[in-house]
This record gives C-alpha cells, structure tokens and sequence, in this order.
C-alpha cells in the first residue's frame, strides 16, 4: 500500500455495495467490466492508505422474494441470499487481487474451503495489516438485511463513516425514477429518516448506527471517482447523521 500525504477525512470506513450494482446493465449475475470498475474506484482510496471493509449484498444473484406468490419459506429465502453474497464478496476479491491489492473475506456463515469465519479481532487485525476486508453472509441470521450487516460491522471494526454506494445521488423525498417532483436532502438526521419513512436504508441500520453515532453517507457509485470524493470530503449525496 501507497502511504501518502493525508488528505482524506475519514482512515477506516465501511464500504456497503448492493448486488444489483455488481450486475451493470444486466437484469441479473455478474459483469466483470463492472465489477472491475469498482474495484479500480476501491483501489484509488486503497493507496491513499484508507482501511477498508465491504458489506456486498446479492440481490443480483438471488433476493429473497417477499411476494404473495414465492412460495420458498422466509428463512430459507434469507439463507440463499446470504450464499449469493458470498458469491459476490470471491468475485471482488479475485478482482481486487488481480490489482494486488491483498483481500480477505470473512462470512458469517462457516464456509471454511471459501473463507475465513468473522472473527472480530480478526477482522481489525487484517484492515491493521493493509488488507481490504470483504464481509459475507450478512449478520449470519435471517430477517436481517445487508444494510443492517454493514451497519453492524462498522461498528465493530470502528469504522468512521458508513458509505453507502447506490444507483441514485443521495436521498429524496420519493423515488425519483418514478416522480420528477421529489426534493433531494442533502443533510439528515437519524430521526428523520425513520420519521419521514424514507426506504432509502433498512431502519434497523439507520437505529444501530444512530445509537452508535456513525455518520452514514449515501451517493452514486456510477459516477466516477465519487467513493474518491466521499473520503475526500468532498459535498456529494446525503450524509445521515
């Protein structure tokens, strides 16, 4: 790793990147041109000398579905999502190791011929030893969403900042892919997103970090150099604190 002269604001965040953005322009799976770009944006904060964890989800690989007519069982739903994110954390590593960017990924759930179990201590150990961690699984357990996981593991990696990588530039008052009318926030406190209902972040992730005062900072990942921009301090999307 590349030490160099500080000018970012934040050493340690937790990185929350949804399976879908894995996918790139295709309703499902794995894009390697895409995966490939996000690895190089992770690269670029990586030899600032930033320590980095990663919470993926996998919503491209499977979500588990919550209509009337999914007849898989809820748990076992939440399950099979949690093997698609483990899925997910050997693609971006392989891809980050092609960079020589040393990784490690730690699951939740025991998946010992693939990965590491998390060990917390462990966990602080390899971002101390300048290796990009990958968090698996999710929490480990069902009805937990990867947003809680990630919210939960920035916390007990320390982490200064919970970045959240999505399609959109930061949090609005309604969807703007469905209503041209919606106001864009670009300052929130903890209460007024559960307040005001906004879907933007798993409630339960908004109250973990609310109670351990982690700013959460949601943006687009699309637009180039802007996990780059976050660290930097730079005003993009919304920051939730």
């Amino acid at each position: 790793m590349t030490k160099k002269e500080k000018k970012f604001i934040y050493s340690r965040v937790m990185l929350k990147i949804s399976g879908e953005a894995l996918a790139g322009e295709k309703a499902s799976g794995i894009d390697y041109d895409t995966v490939y770009g996000i690895a190089s944006e992770i690269k670029t904060i990586y030899e600032k000398g930033v320590e980095i964890g990663i919470v993926i989800g996998g919503g491209n690989i499977f979500r588990g579905g919550r209509g009337k007519h999914f007849k898989i069982d809820r748990v076992v739903g939440d399950y099979m999502g949690m093997l698609a994110t483990i899925i997910n954390a050997m693609a971006l590593q392989d891809i980050l190791e092609q960079m020589k960017i040393p990784t490690r990924v730690l699951s939740a759930i025991n998946v010992e011929e693939l990965a590491e179990p998390f060990i917390r201590r462990r966990a602080i150990r390899h971002l101390e030893k300048g290796r990009v961690v990958i968090f698996a699984g999710g929490t480990g357990n069902p009805y937990f969403t990867t947003d809680t996981a990630a919210a939960l593991r920035a916390i007990e990696i320390g982490a200064e900042v919970f970045l959240k990588a999505t399609k959109v530039s930061g949090v609005y008052s309604d969807d703007p892919e469905k209503n041209k009318n919606v106001v864009k926030y670009n300052e929130l406190k903890y209460i007024d997103v559960l307040n005001k209902n906004l879907k933007v972040i798993d409630s339960t992730a908004i109250s973990l970090c609310m109670d351990n005062n982690i700013p959460i900072i949601i943006f687009n990942l699309k637009e180039k150099g802007n996990i780059e921009k976050v660290i930097m301090g730079k005003n993009i999307g919304t920051i939730i604190k």
